[in-house]
């Protein structure tokens, strides 16, 4: 049977390269990091340098990357951290951003401990920057605004330096969970203010279980994890060495070949834009996605015009044919919840039909896109 992967936003393949470097970390730099002898500081020096080598591409310096679990340990430690100290009273949101940020700022609220403001959003899932200044204005609390840069879901990408020198007019600190476009779009947290970042390697190819938080110098934040001094002290426990190996060397491919890779991966979104529009009438994307300058690159989130009884089948059915895609967010698997993304954007009678997450990478092929039209044509037409 026919292989194909459209769920690179869950996840990615990891390039041979990353493999290869985390085999050799494993079997050959073993020593705890921590420890100071021979073993110990040949894996310090590689996390230092890994660290380096990630500040370089993003303009940042070394001390502002965090070794991370992956991008909801990042999106955690920034929120939670920023309200225990930095005095953070009021975090200004929307209700369409991961669950990684959604459930720790509805935690907080329902613990007393932040006020919750969600900015408004127009019908394709864009914030409302005219009510995000009314709600910055609000009242003399510090305020942390926590917007994603492209959605996870949808694939709407935000003005994030237009939100963050807005922010920064009212005082405000800015957090963005990057975790969909960091590896896929350059970066210089030098251009603009913002203050904190989010990422995660398996989303450009490298392994799963590591990400970083990037921290402006002098924020003020401390630990959420407590124990050893690790991580400039605000991660404790022994890095994942091999994690963090796979992590730099997938970065520095994604950044090495980015403008070659984002080229074909464009290509491949617009092919599969065409092909719907030809193939499946009736077919509509959501949000920006089918709009090639509104929003990523790496996927696109169509609602097709099948029945309900066919629509409860979708899934199973492309994935007995061999087809990797997703209803939504990786994270809500097993979940019978609508996505809370398309709740806010589409109206009921929409919400009635299925809505498929297809995401692309360097390993999709126009013959993939071809065989998961062909086969979605079938099921429309059975």
């Amino acid at each position: 049977m026919k292989q194909v992967y459209l769920d690179n936003a869950a996840t990615t393949q990891v390039h041979s390269t990353v493999i290869s470097k985390m085999q050799d970390a494993l079997t050959n730099s073993y020593g705890n990091p921590s420890s100071t002898h021979s073993f110990g500081r040949t894996a310090k020096t590689a996390i230092e340098s890994a660290r380096k080598t990630i500040a370089k591409y993003i303009n940042a310096q070394p001390s502002e990357i965090i070794f991370t679990s992956g991008g909801t340990e990042a999106d955690n430690m920034i929120i939670r951290c920023a309200v225990r100290d930095l005095d953070v009273k009021t975090i200004i949101t929307t209700k369409i951003e991961h669950h990684a940020v959604l459930h720790t700022v509805e935690e907080l609220e329902q613990n007393g401990l932040i006020e919750l403001d969600y900015v408004n959003l127009d019908g394709f899932g864009n914030p409302d920057l005219t009510h995000l200044e009314e709600l910055l204005q609000k009242d003399d609390s510090k305020k942390l605004v926590s917007l994603m840069h492209v959605n996870n879901e949808i694939g709407n990408k935000i003005d994030l330096e237009e939100i963050t020198l807005l922010s920064k007019k009212y005082g405000a600190l800015v957090h963005s969970d990057t975790v969909q476009s960091l590896g896929h779009y350059n970066w210089d947290v030098k251009a603009f203010p913002i203050d904190f970042l989010a990422a995660a390697a398996h989303k450009f190819h490298g392994p799963k279980g590591i990400g970083f938080a990037f921290i402006r110098k002098n924020s003020g934040l401390s630990c959420m994890i407590s124990g050893g001094s690790q991580e400039r002290g605000l991660r404790a426990g022994t890095e994942s060495f091999h994690n963090i190996v796979g992590l730099e060397e997938a970065f520095v491919h994604a950044y090495k070949y980015l403008e070659e890779e984002q080229k074909y991966v464009e290509g491949i979104k617009q092919y599969f834009i065409d092909k719907v529009n030809k193939e499946i009438p009736g077919a509509k994307f959501n949000g920006h996605s089918g709009d090639m300058e509104k929003s990523t690159y790496t996927l696109v989130n169509v609602c097709l015009p099948i029945s309900e009884d066919k629509a409860i089948m979708l899934l199973f059915s492309l994935d007995i044919k061999g087809i990797a895609c997703s209803k939504g967010s990786a994270c809500q698997s097993g979940s019978d919840a609508g996505s809370h993304v398309l709740t806010q954007i589409l109206s009921k009678e929409d919400m009635k039909k299925p809505s498929i997450r297809f995401s692309f990478s360097t390993y999709t092929t126009e013959k993939d896109i071809d065989y998961t039209i062909g086969v979605l044509k079938d099921i429309i037409e059975a």
